[in-house]
């Protein structure tokens, strides 16, 4: 799954390259405007936007509601997991001296 994070340009780093820093939950990296610099959004009007990071590239812009709602919801999805994760570890264990083969035989003869 592609996922694209939403994060703040800090400030241009390299214009030849089109390169800028921005910051993505307090941690802030270089990333490449290439994909949302236009006539219209010229570089020098990118700092303070909120856009969708994916793997070095901005992928678009998006308002500041709408990067608030999907951080949201990202760390929502990582409070889930760690249920999911809680819920894995809480798990009954197999008995240590029944073969894992066996077990669909034990289930079923419940």
């Amino acid at each position: 799954m592609c996922l694209g994070i939403p994060g703040q340009i800090v400030k241009i780093t390299d214009v030849q390259r089109q390169m800028a820093l921005v910051d993505v939950s307090g941690v802030q990296r270089e990333v490449s405007l290439e994909c949302v610099v236009d006539d219209y959004h010229p570089l020098a009007r990118c700092v303070g936007h909120w856009v969708l990071v994916h793997v070095g590239f901005a992928m678009s812009l998006i308002n500041e509601g709408e990067a608030e709602a999907t951080l949201k919801v990202l760390r929502e999805l990582g409070e889930v997991q760690a249920e999911l994760t809680a819920m894995k570890e809480s798990a009954p264990s197999p008995p240590a001296n029944v073969p894992a083969t066996a077990l669909p035989e034990l289930v079923a003869q419940r």
